[in-house]
């Protein structure tokens, strides 16, 4: 069995909910990063056997979102690409693809990971293409329904949170304290420097002036501490 190595590794800053990327289409996100590990690894784009890339979100994305990203990147048209869905797995799980392909000499090299813009992600209107003859039509958020729904239980993942916690007995307390403490430590790497040789800058255009170089995790809050996290509401029950 062939042994597999990870040649090179990159991402983009993470963007929050309606910010900075938020109108930056997840296959450019994917292919702004697959440029960067092309260059950093010093492969070229006609050795790349294949192109895998994990999407959940993907209505109104396009017909298969990683062969779009494929694409963009520069890679020859020959160079076939997947996209996959398991959810909040799909990324890792594209890497283990990528994996088993290259150990059963199926492949030679390939580029694979996650690509996803939960800002984007559209309403939908069921039942629409037959027409409505009375009464009322209803959007339905495509983020929710397609990425954070349990369709088999019907309520939200964070309803999921809540039950691991009360089954557990984890306090609000010490979810707080973890929380604040999750936000330390990546405020201190990310002052420190920490996170800027994985981030690829995402260039995005202006309505005026040069394009705006985006690098810098939005998501990540500095000086919070848990007694600022208990004045918040729970998101997801009154109690949680």
């Amino acid at each position: 069995m062939t042994d597999v190595v990870i040649v090179s590794a990159a991402r983009t800053a993470v963007g929050k909910f309606g910010g900075s990327l938020a109108k930056v289409a997840a296959p450019e996100l994917g292919a702004t990063v697959i440029r960067a590990v092309l260059e950093r690894s010093g492969v070229k784009p006609d050795q790349v056997s294949e192109v895998i890339m994990g999407q959940v979100l993907a209505a109104g994305s396009g017909q298969n979102p990683a062969r779009q990203s494929l694409i963009k990147a520069g890679l020859p048209n020959a160079v076939p690409g997947m996209t996959i869905n398991k959810v909040c797995g799909s990324g890792l799980k594209a890497v283990m693809l990528a994996a088993n392909a290259i150990a059963a000499g199926d492949a030679e090299i390939v580029i694979a990971g996650g690509q996803e813009n939960m800002s984007a992600s559209p309403h939908v209107l069921p039942g629409s293409r037959d027409g409505f003859r009375m009464g009322d039509a209803k959007l339905v958020d495509t983020m929710i329904v397609d990425g954070l729904w349990d369709v088999y239980n019907q309520y939200h993942m964070g309803i999921t949170a809540e039950n691991v916690a009360k089954e557990y007995g984890i306090t609000r307390e010490e979810q707080d304290a973890f929380a604040a403490l999750s936000q330390n430590k990546a405020e201190a790497a990310q002052k420190a420097g920490r996170f800027n040789d994985e981030i690829v800058p995402v260039s995005i255009p202006q309505r005026k002036g040069e394009p705006l170089q985006f690098a810098t995790d939005e998501f990540v809050r500095h000086g919070v501490t848990a007694e600022s996290l208990s004045g918040l509401k729970p998101a997801f029950s009154k109690d949680g």
